[in-house]
């Protein structure tokens, strides 16, 4: 169906950008990539808008991925029902499915469009990875190509409501020093998830945006409980690619090698850093292992070759980068299979989304995530170009700005500075390896208690007004997303996955449901007593 560009209401440069479109897409990573090139494929006039550059920004440009690629079949059903019974009791077989079909099918559409996939002995490509520059480079082209509208460094800072319903957003220039607003049918937020400020390859700028603006709308959150995924980095770098330590073994300061007995690597090296300095060495990885690391994952060993390691040979010194709900689980609680989020025309898709239902209350890092990025991307772009046709709204005088801390302060002091102590204070708290890590009951009350505080005052006081304004509102996203993480692990009074209770080791069946949090002043938690498909009616259908 053909489409026309997105109508710009200015062209003077030195003047807001004003734009129509039907679709606007907040986030250039893959979920907003896909989100686009679907709504622009539906005919949809579509403007996607990212915080920096589309196709270099996010967690995926920097790395290379694995998507979880399972071909249509008997096999496929099998790993579903595996992947599942992994999950905690919180998963959905049926959504895996849906999306294995979805993400299968897309990625076949690369290949034919022409993505440099190699090919398998037999002559098929091998689609079941993803080198990240070349993907993200390659869905720029295939956006640009549909006819999507790319605003570079354009982050949004908040949603446009008008009759109960979202009907665009608005943020900042970068580039040209000037606000921004688009108003449009259906906004998909596909803005990443919240490092809570750690600095990991690819993660700077993920904050949890789309978290605020998803509640300052009215919707909910889901599983941001389990956010106590971490990830295995050299001491003193970013990147936090855990593939090659699958060959590694881990010791002590005095060289003794790490109890392993529990099984979980990430859980004997947080013990071993909260005694001292833990080291590693890939001395599992025969050549040609050694071999296909390089080739595969180079960037993970240039902090090695500048300061003249072997890694395979020699011990190096690591740590533990906290991932959040990057490689955690929680986001924006969907309500149906299109990522609407209960309120009339917003969206959610990737990261920005919960993904308990492909992960449960397990990491979904690497193919799982990346697949659900594909597969929500499309069904989120699909179900917002056919909302952006049923609403025709006109939305003349009736246009209201949603966002609140960091943008509009309740005192007749406004601090942009403070944006600086509260990333500090959300780090301090949602860092730690004792705290977030391993967690107990009155620890976690602590920090939420502080947090609270914390809130109270930002409310009060946290607001920058153009370009600051995005650093204040960063800011706050952290500030609400860590509260919104510790309330549902306060609540979650056990041990389950990612959520790790010292003082409740065990699994409580009566916490075998997702846990739903809501609200900004006054956080709600409550169980979501959803049921989810037995694994054993998804191998049998």
């Amino acid at each position: 169906m053909p489409h026309t560009s997105p109508r710009r209401k200015s062209a003077d440069r030195t003047a807001p950008l004003t734009l129509e479109a039907d679709v606007l897409v907040l986030g250039g990573g893959p979920a907003g990539a896909w989100a686009a090139v679907t709504a622009a494929e539906n005919g949809r006039r579509v403007v996607l808008a990212d915080k920096g550059y589309f196709g270099t920004s996010g967690a995926t440009a920097p790395s290379n991925t694995g998507t979880w690629c399972v071909p249509p079949g008997e096999a496929r059903a099998a790993q579903v029902e595996r992947r599942a019974a992994r999950a905690f009791g919180l998963a959905d077989p049926h959504v895996m499915l849906r999306m294995l079909d979805t993400a299968h099918e897309a990625l076949r559409m690369l290949g034919n469009d022409g993505y440099p996939f190699p090919r398998q002995s037999d002559g098929e490509l091998y689609i079941a990875n993803l080198r990240g520059p070349d993907y993200m480079r390659h869905m720029r082209r295939l956006a640009l190509k549909r006819g999507v509208i790319v605003l570079d460094h354009h982050p949004a800072l908040e949603l446009l409501g008008a009759d109960d319903a979202i009907v665009g957003a608005a943020g900042w220039d970068r580039q040209q020093n000037r606000p921004w607003q688009v108003t449009a049918g259906a906004v998909v937020l596909a803005t990443g998830g919240c490092a809570f400020g750690e600095r990991m390859l690819g993660a700077t700028g993920l904050t949890g945006d789309g978290y605020l603006m998803a509640a300052e709308a009215g919707a909910s959150l889901s599983g941001m409980e389990f956010c106590g995924q971490y990830g295995v980095a050299p001491a003193g770098s970013s990147l936090n690619k855990g593939l090659p330590y699958r060959w590694a073994s881990f010791f002590d300061v005095d060289g003794k090698p790490l109890d392993m007995s529990a099984g979980d690597r990430h859980v004997a090296v947080a013990k071993g850093l909260l005694r001292g300095p833990v080291f590693a060495r890939l001395d599992k990885a025969g050549p040609e292992i050694q071999d296909w690391l390089r080739r595969g994952q180079p960037n993970c060993f240039l902090p090695f070759d500048r300061i003249g390691v072997d890694p395979f040979t020699q011990r190096f010194e690591i740590t533990l980068r906290g991932e959040g709900t990057v490689r955690g689980v929680g986001g924006i609680r969907l309500l149906d299979e299109g990522g609407w989020t209960g309120i009339p025309g917003l969206y959610a898709a990737g990261d920005a989304a919960s993904r308990e239902d492909i992960a449960g209350a397990a990491s979904g890092g690497g193919g799982p995530n990346a697949s659900w990025a594909i597969a929500s991307g499309r069904w989120a772009g699909a179900a917002a170009a056919r909302t952006a046709v049923s609403s025709k709204r006109d939305v003349t005088g009736k246009l209201r700005r949603l966002g609140g801390i960091g943008l509009v302060a309740r005192s007749a002091r406004p601090e942009a500075e403070a944006s600086t102590d509260v990333v500090a204070a959300v780090r301090k708290e949602m860092l730690a390896i004792d705290g977030n890590f391993f967690r107990t009951g009155p620890k976690l009350r602590r920090s939420l208690t502080r947090l609270d505080g914390l809130w109270r005052d930002a409310q009060a006081t946290l607001a920058g007004e153009g370009a600051a304004a995005i650093r204040t509102r960063e800011a706050g996203a952290l500030l609400a997303s860590s509260r919104w993480a510790l309330a549902s692990a306060v609540f979650r009074n056990e041990s389950r996955g990612l959520h790790r209770r010292s003082d409740a080791p065990e699994s409580d069946p009566h916490f075998a449901h997702r846990i739903r949090t809501f609200g900004l002043d006054e956080i709600g938690v409550a169980l979501d007593r959803a049921s989810y498909a037995s694994p054993l009616r998804v191998a049998q259908s």
